[in-house]
């Protein structure tokens, strides 16, 4: 795909994206059933309830409790999707998670909606910029992360058919529509969404798009740049970023996520062990968030595209200092 082709083609939340294809892979699969928290709107899990009332479980303000009936769900041979925000999906119930599921490799579908920064107004408490680094550290989870609608909408029809506990994170506001439509989500697998030959963009979740906006700018004047998204931050697609780097020899990450512990860091310990580049982040630096509006956060924190721009332009000088 050029650059000029990646276009945005209105705009839906990547919660939508969930509901709608938890309502589709249930069409499909009759093991599939779902969990919710008390907040069934939030994660749009309307149709699923109306088509399929009795696969579906209200399990109240007892997130932990969740993650318990999910794993026994399990056990029975059903496919259990949890559903609640995203900070206590994982940071309240984490020892659940780690006893309960990923120590035994149990078959649940952690679902996680109103990550980072762009959950807006609820304000610190509630934009878990932590989730990514606690999920990917435990063994055997899978963390998926995707960037639009019809992504979030691909992965949630995909988990049906992995074997295992994942993580799945995405987010509260309406966002450009801009990947393939009913295109097979493979996981594991980067998405490389245009050939450059100066830099790598590595993208993922709601940043994705920020970058397509920052390699367009850059394109004007003359700077040409691979953007790649990875969905899937674990496993990581090492091959497609190794590919990238070593043609372009530096590379600049992009999350909505705290720099520790997130894609960027995947990037760099990856880099590190086979080929050591000029590397900068564009992710929140060490800090909690507050209550704004998501485009003001994005913004006071360093994840827009302004910032993706200032990102490349010195990793750029990085790899020419290198040359020199």
């Amino acid at each position: 795909m050029k650059l000029d082709q990646i276009v945005s083609s209105g705009k839906k939340a990547t919660r939508d994206g969930f509901g709608d294809g938890l309502y589709e892979v249930a069409k499909n699969n009759p093991k599939v059933v779902a969990l919710c928290a008390d907040l069934l709107g939030s994660l749009k899990m309307q149709k699923f309830i109306a088509e399929f009332p009795e696969r579906f479980y209200q399990i109240g303000i007892a997130e932990a409790n969740m993650m318990g009936i999910a794993a026994g769900l399990a056990i029975g041979g059903k496919i259990p999707y949890t559903g609640t925000f995203a900070n206590f999906s994982t940071g309240r119930v984490y020892d659940q998670i780690r006893q309960s599921i990923a120590y035994s490799g149990k078959n649940v579908k952690i679902c996680a909606s109103h990550a980072g920064l762009s959950l807006g107004e609820d304000g610190a408490t509630h934009q878990i910029l932590e989730d990514i680094g606690l999920m990917k550290m435990l063994p055997g989870f899978t963390v998926i992360n995707p960037c639009d609608y019809n992504q979030t909408k691909a992965a949630t029809i995909a988990l049906a058919d992995h074997e295992g506990p994942v993580y799945l994170r995405f987010g509260r506001p309406s966002w450009p529509i801009f990947s393939p439509e009913n295109e097979k989500f493979e996981i594991g697998k980067a998405w490389l969404m245009c050939e450059g030959t100066d830099v790598s963009i590595i993208s993922t979740g709601h940043l994705t798009w920020k970058t397509v906006e920052a390699a367009k700018q850059l394109a004007e004047e003359g700077i040409s740049c691979e953007l790649i998204n990875i969905h899937t931050i674990k496993p990581l697609d090492e091959e497609a970023i190794l590919a990238s780097v070593a043609k372009t020899g530096c590379v600049v990450s992009a999350e909505e996520h705290q720099m520790h512990g997130g894609l960027g860091d995947s990037i760099a310990q990856l880099l590190a062990r086979k080929n050591p580049v000029p590397m900068e982040y564009v992710a929140v630096n060490d800090s909690f968030g507050e209550s704004g509006t998501p485009n003001e956060l994005l913004e006071k924190y360093g994840l827009d595209t302004p910032d993706v721009i200032k990102a490349v332009r010195n990793v750029l000088k990085r790899k020419e200092a290198k040359v020199d």
